[in-house]
């Protein structure tokens, strides 16, 4: 399998599309079977904190596609730490524009045929990032969507791979403080971007041979949040595909916890956030240690966790050790810290003991399990789809890091080459495999398994009891049994403050 930088060097063709309801000609790349048009404006930003505005005309011009567009500005995160990737400083040297980052990735088939034109489903890419940076973009190779789109056209020559061509639209968005926006105005900017770029992609991915009445809305982590809050506000998507992550893992907050986040950065800066340059802001959310953010309280996200949406199907799963993005944080706790927290909830000892480790269960069931279970019977209960998987595949650089959260988009995209793994290859092929059959409309697996992937490159169909050798249902089960409000007062005392993707 070819690396995105394989790929980059690779002669990649020039590649024009003329697209009318755009009123314009597209000029991307070619390599193989798959086309890629990329940077292309979909809204613009006139000031800062103010919604954006669609970009839907572009008067006649030929458009340079061939390059990533620029992301909103942040305090940048090295993806290879997290990822344990062999090459350092991943994600780091991209380019960054406060007013153009609203700019999307498509890529597809470069050959479309006349009875597929208009038709082919598409899967609409949040990426992740606690709502505050990129993690894990096409320009660092990481989420490339480039071979996940190669894989559905029937891979290279001779693969085998039955031919079921799906479209990805990967979006960038504004993060940290550019979207939380400062109090006065609108609110949740990147919820809104995102709309922009879904009603975009219903209005023009028609052009690029996609069927904009099948959209299946995806994201990992932070971008599976936002995905569920699509979905949760009314967003025209047929499916969607939660991966680690939902609006339990980061539920909406209230007014008064972002008037207090605003009022603190104001005063670190000493002035209007609307002010100040767009150095000072990413340093002043540096020195205060704002590693994630969350979505604020509006009338629309309200019953967030009964709501189904225009969705026909769900897919939604974790990996093994998603609470490794609060490791550090957690292992930095005292002894007694362990025990006053799990003191506001003495039945929850039993199953959790008093240890680090333990805290970290916790938190992994709480805000990833546990979701994962309710959510599903909301879906089944409303009488749709639901397809839930595992991902138990360990890192292939770091065995001992586990399948730990974020490992998923390795499989995912294939964007950086593990052909020296023979089982974490495998694994990245049938997950693909699986994600093109959902997008297409069809069942990957039966409704009443649990998919998983891994360990040892086995992937295989759960039953009940599989899945719970493997997860600790009976916990989660005594979770939901408890009042709500006192599980989140144990994840404050644990939780709160402490993620990074600095672990």
């Amino acid at each position: 399998m070819a690396t995105a930088q394989q790929r980059r060097a690779a002669p990649w063709a020039l590649h024009a599309l003329p697209h009318a309801s755009l009123n314009a000609t597209f000029r991307g790349r070619k390599l193989g079977p798959v086309a890629a048009w990329r940077g292309i404006q979909y809204a613009r930003v006139g000031e800062r904190f103010a919604e954006a505005e669609g970009v839907d005309d572009w008067g006649g011009e030929v458009v340079e596609c061939a390059e990533y567009g620029p992301r909103c500005p942040q305090n940048a995160v090295d993806v290879g730490y997290l990822l344990r990737l062999p090459e350092k400083g991943v994600g780091l040297d991209e380019h960054e524009d406060e007013f153009a980052c609203l700019n999307l990735d498509v890529t597809g088939p470069a050959e479309v045929g006349e009875h597929e034109r208009g038709r082919l489903p598409v899967m609409v890419w949040i990426h992740g990032g606690s709502q505050v940076v990129t993690f894990g973009s096409g320009a660092s190779g990481v989420c490339d969507a480039y071979t996940i789109v190669k894989d559905s056209c029937g891979g290279d020559t001779g693969s085998g791979l039955q031919r079921r061509p799906i479209i990805v639209v990967s979006v960038q968005y504004r993060l940290n403080m550019f979207a939380f926006g400062d109090g006065k105005g609108s609110r949740n900017l990147a919820l809104k971007d995102q709309r922009l770029a879904i009603e975009w992609v219903r209005k023009h991915i028609g052009g690029f041979g996609g069927d904009p009445n099948n959209i299946t809305v995806a994201g990992e982590s932070a971008g599976a949040v936002y995905a569920h809050a699509q979905v949760v506000t009314g967003a025209p998507v047929r499916q969607a595909i939660l991966s680690s992550g939902s609006l339990g893992l980061s539920p909406p907050q209230p007014l008064e916890r972002g008037e207090t986040l605003i009022k603190a950065i104001e005063e670190k800066l000493g002035a209007a956030l609307k002010d100040v340059p767009v150095e000072a802001l990413l340093k002043a959310q540096a020195e205060l240690n704002i590693n994630s953010l969350w979505l604020q309280e509006e009338a629309d996200l309200e019953g967030w966790d009964t709501e189904t949406g225009n969705t026909q199907a769900l897919l939604i799963g974790d990996v093994e050790y998603e609470s490794i993005i609060w490791r550090r944080g957690v292992e930095a706790m005292s002894a007694g810290a362990i025990v006053d927290a799990f003191d506001r909830a003495p039945e929850l000892r039993g199953l959790y003991n008093i240890s680090h480790s333990g805290a970290l269960d916790f938190i992994h069931d709480v805000r990833f399990g546990l979701p994962i279970r309710q959510l599903s019977e909301v879906w089944r209960s409303a009488g749709k789809a639901v397809f839930t998987y595992v991902i138990d595949e360990a890192n292939p650089w770091q065995t001992s890091s586990r399948a730990h959260h974020a490992i998923d988009l390795l499989f995912l995209f294939g964007g950086v080459d593990m052909s020296f793994s023979a089982t974490a290859a495998a694994v990245g092929s049938r997950l693909r495999e699986k994600w093109i059959c959902f997008v297409n409309g069809e069942a990957p697996w039966a409704r009443d398994e649990t998919f998983a992937f891994g360990p040892f490159g086995e992937c295989r169909g759960l039953s009940a009891g599989g899945v719970a050798a493997r997860r600790r249902v009976a916990h989660m089960k005594a979770l939901s049994d408890m009042a709500a409000a006192k599980i989140h007062s144990v994840f404050l005392a644990v939780g709160a403050g402490r993620v990074s993707l600095w672990n």
